[in-house]
């Protein structure tokens, strides 16, 4: 996510020389970088210099504190300037009305309707909602059909009319189907377009006053940059909306929407899509997001992502096998499991403080897990119980039976004892803390 962007920043950043006082004169060079490296993640001209000047003039003159260097003031300034472009403060959704009703907009392509699902999701675990999704994309029955794999996927209703091609009554009547199915949300996915024309405006504006939504969200590539932002433009000035969710921000993304769109169109980043699975959504965070752009990570998304799968029941049965040596392969297995959940493992990884810059240029399979488990299916339940029993010959055969080398077993075997070593040593006083600490910020 914005590594290129990122790595730009850190250097113009860091390569700031000199002591006491940041300067006109030490602080021109890095400016300059600092613009540049905007423009190539296609964030607009003026936005970029306005950014720069702000920068500036924010800067000139500021005492630098013994303990620090000129480039690690520049640093939070520019973090905090980053953060107040992309919103400064992170806004919530509004939920009201009965049911409440969210209009999603955006082009073709977009990841709308993928993301009315994750929406969907989101809504149903985390705020304990019962989301109804409204198919009104009345001209792709591929898309219809999308909505209902997804409303399966995650356990919700779905209403569509394939027989009415009349998107505002679709709309009205998924409104009134929800109130009989007991729904408190509908998230009504709209038609998109390849590109913005006078017939997609005219129906989303008519579907708009028609069911008077208390959200209507504009979708968007984040991997379109620019163009990202005039598209956004040219919604807002029909449907006047109050929000944008950015897609795709996993992908091979500039940032030049993230860092522009509010400034453009004065709405703010709502939500985030981070990956292809359902669960790969999270609240845009402008503070956050700021971090990982300057490659300081993200250590409250990670926890916050690691408590949402944290199973308390089975911790305690864990801690309970760890305490008597029990602690086996199908724990190890689950530990896994919960792992994988919490989203793209690149992604989890760049929110570790330091690690975007460890990380440029190597890719981390989501699979990445894969082999681990192949080995671990290949045993039999007595041997993921008693990985003791692990003699030559049954390594032989996990190995043949995972389509993984000897070696590999050994190494996955060295892992699992370091581990267990390490969570016993949790068990202590000091892990016991650490834990109790955890538990206290859910």
């Amino acid at each position: 996510m914005f590594d290129n962007l990122s790595e730009k920043l850190d250097k113009a950043l860091h390569n700031l020389k000199g002591h006491g006082k940041i300067t006109e004169i030490n602080i021109a060079e890095t400016l300059k970088e600092v613009r540049r490296a905007l423009l190539d993640a296609d964030v607009n001209f003026k936005i970029a210099k306005e950014f720069t000047n702000t920068v500036k003039e924010k800067a000139l003159g500021q005492n630098v504190l013994t303990t620090l260097q000129p480039g690690q003031l520049m640093v939070k300034i520019v973090k905090d300037e980053l953060t107040e472009l992309m919103g400064g403060d992170t806004e919530d959704i509004d939920l009201s009305g009965n049911p409440t009703v969210i209009l999603m907009s955006g082009l073709q392509g977009s990841g709308k309707t993928t993301f009315s699902g994750k929406l969907a999701n989101f809504l149903k675990k985390k705020k304990g909602k019962k989301p109804l999704l409204v198919a009104g994309d009345v001209y792709r029955p591929a898309a219809i059909d999308q909505l209902h794999i997804v409303g399966e996927q995650i356990g919700a209703d779905v209403y569509s009319d394939r027989e009415n091609k009349n998107p505002v009554a679709i709309a009205q009547d998924g409104i009134k189907k929800a109130k009989e199915l007991g729904c408190n949300v509908v998230i009504v996915d709209t038609a998109g377009r390849l590109a913005v024309d006078q017939q997609m405006m005219d129906e989303i504006s008519n579907i708009h006053k028609a069911v008077r939504p208390q959200e209507t969200l504009f979708v968007v590539d984040a991997m379109t940059g620019q163009d990202a932002v005039n598209t956004a433009k040219a919604f807002n000035d029909i449907l006047n909306f109050d929000g944008v969710i950015l897609t795709k921000l996993d992908g091979d993304t500039r940032g030049g929407a993230a860092i522009s769109i509010k400034s453009v169109v004065n709405k703010p980043i709502k939500f985030i899509g981070t990956g292809e699975k359902m669960e790969a959504i999270d609240v845009f965070h402008p503070s956050r997001m700021a971090d990982r752009i300057l490659g300081m990570g993200d250590v409250v998304s990670l926890v916050e992502r690691a408590q949402e799968q944290f199973d308390e029941e089975q911790a305690r049965k864990i801690q309970k096998k760890i305490a008597k040596n029990k602690f086996g392969f199908d724990d190890f297995l689950s530990q896994i499991q919960q792992i994988k959940k919490m989203g793209n493992m690149k992604d989890l990884m760049g929110m570790i403080p330091g690690m975007g810059k460890a990380l440029k240029g190597i890719d981390i399979d989501d699979d990445a897990f894969k082999h681990i488990e192949a080995m671990i299916h290949s045993m039999t339940p007595d041997e993921r119980s008693n990985p003791s029993k692990l003699n030559s010959s049954r390594k032989k055969r996990i190995a043949a039976g995972s389509g993984r080398s000897i070696q590999d077993v050994n190494q996955l075997l060295k892992q699992f004892d370091q581990m267990s070593k390490m969570m016993k040593m949790m068990q202590g006083g000091r892990g016991k803390q650490m834990m109790q600490m955890m538990q206290n910020m859910r």
